[in-house]
């Protein structure tokens, strides 16, 4: 039992920090480029509205509620992102994370459910026949939610050494991070199978 609830959330880490799959790491980085640590409790709120709406899709699809075009979602996916850091390069330096949260909370649940039909028909194959399919669902959710705390750690801490030890202002902090991923994130909407 105690062995296949570590397999399931082991396995909701590994869908996080796969080197191979960095379109997730790639969003929580622009979700979180704009916060510090002082604002941990709205980025963790952010990330967890992420992994609802993530763990909600899949529940939709492992009870066969929706099925959706593979393409459009694989498509959809990097266009998340790109909006996200597009957001974060119009907005860099303006104190956009004090905002009312209502429509950033929105649109990251409404982004989690589009990552989460990505990988639906992956974890569909991975539940198999299972009577078990909630618990299997929250286990691996619990997987997606210690992955993204490792890695919005990471982000606030880069974030932390950038701007205090290498004097980044925060403004060019951001700018540069959501620089980047639009950088990254371009040919994976060029290369997507629904524009080829």
């Amino acid at each position: 039992m105690l062995e296949n609830f570590w397999f399931n959330v082991e396995y909701g880490i590994n869908h996080v920090l796969d080197i191979n799959g960095y379109d997730h790491v790639l969003f929580l980085m622009v979700l979180t480029v704009p916060y510090l640590f002082n604002n941990w409790k709205r980025v963790l709120l952010l990330v967890s509205t992420f992994t609802l709406g993530h763990t909600l899709s899949l529940v939709l699809a492992a009870y066969g509620a929706v099925r959706v075009n593979g393409q459009i979602v694989e498509f959809l996916i990097p266009i998340t992102i790109l909006i996200v850091a597009l957001f974060n390069v119009f907005t860099a330096g303006k104190g956009a994370q004090k905002e009312k949260i209502g429509i950033l909370f929105l649109s990251t649940l409404f982004f989690g459910l589009i990552h989460g039909l990505g990988f639906a028909r992956e974890f569909h194959i991975f539940l198999g026949d299972s009577d078990s399919k909630l618990l299997l669902l929250l286990e691996f959710a619990l997987g997606i939610e210690i992955a993204q705390i490792i890695i919005v750690f990471v982000v606030l801490f880069l974030g932390y050494i950038g701007q205090t030890i290498f004097r980044f202002s925060k403004r060019d902090w951001v700018m540069v991070i959501s620089a980047m991923v639009v950088g990254l994130v371009i040919p994976m909407i060029m290369g997507s199978d629904l524009l080829t």
